[in-house]
């Protein structure tokens, strides 16, 4: 299965690091947590992507048309104009990059890779700014078990304040960042048919309204329970608990050696 990535997006809540680079080029542990992402995929089995670039997608680009450079010891041999690459340690990715337009919404860049999705019986599509410990060879496993059109990861959202338990004004309990009131979100990990991309109107088109939407009516849609980790980069703050996270050598979307 191939995996599609929207990488495209302004990343306005993270503008510290954005206004020079894509959010999904924001690094986590000295990488882009789009080369993470890609790693998650890796453990199952995805070695060929689709990204959909946008807000400064020649930044991208020029990290995979470099991407041996920062992976492996190279010598420049100046007096002959020649380059040598030592020990290289690529992944072995099939890495298609595609300029979706810089203000197209998450369904329009989705139509615009419909050609590299046609001979596809299903896909992976996904958000370049989310990490988690996903089983994603049991979410595709499940999406052809249902028959159904599309699949999306159920996930509960990461506390992000601590609660007070009171009675009256005193208090008698305190829960560091809970998981939520028990309601489950989008996570993000969307197992789709190409058929999907016929509800799709144009460019302004965000995926998350009409087609999901029609899905839904259509009785087109299932839910794949992720109980585990599960953490969006939307904040600076959600940047550092990331960066926390893979420092303490402890990451939980680590799923590689």
């Amino acid at each position: 299965m191939k995996a599609v990535i929207l990488a495209g997006g302004l990343g306005s809540r993270l503008s510290e690091e954005t206004h020079l680079k894509p959010k999904p080029m924001v690094e986590i542990g000295g990488r882009p947590i789009l080369w993470h992402l890609m790693k998650i995929f890796t453990c199952h089995g995805v070695t060929e992507f689709i990204i959909c670039l946008g807000y400064k997608g020649y930044v991208v680009k020029e990290y995979f048309a470099n991407y041996f450079l920062h992976t492996s010891d190279i010598t420049f041999d100046m007096r002959d104009n020649r380059m040598e690459v030592h020990e290289q340690h690529t992944e072995p990715w099939r890495v298609t990059l595609v300029d979706t337009g810089e203000h197209t919404m998450t369904g329009g860049r989705l139509a615009r890779v419909r050609r590299y999705l046609e001979d596809e019986e299903a896909f992976f599509f996904t958000y370049g700014d989310g990490l988690g410990n996903v089983d994603l060879t049991a979410l595709a496993h499940h999406h052809k078990a249902h028959g159904k059109l599309a699949t999306v990861t159920a996930v509960a959202p990461p506390g992000r304040f601590g609660t007070l338990e009171l009675a009256g004004d005193t208090v008698s309990g305190f829960k560091e960042k809970p998981a939520g009131d028990g309601n489950l979100i989008n996570g993000g990990f969307f197992v789709l048919s190409p058929k999907v991309i016929d509800t799709i109107a144009n460019d302004a088109t965000t995926w998350e309204n009409e087609p999901v939407a029609d899905l839904i009516r259509r009785d087109e849609l299932r839910a794949f329970r992720h109980a585990g980790f599960w953490q969006p980069m939307d904040t600076l703050r959600e940047k550092n608990l990331l960066e926390s996270l893979w420092a303490s050598g402890k990451a939980p979307w680590k799923c590689w050696g």
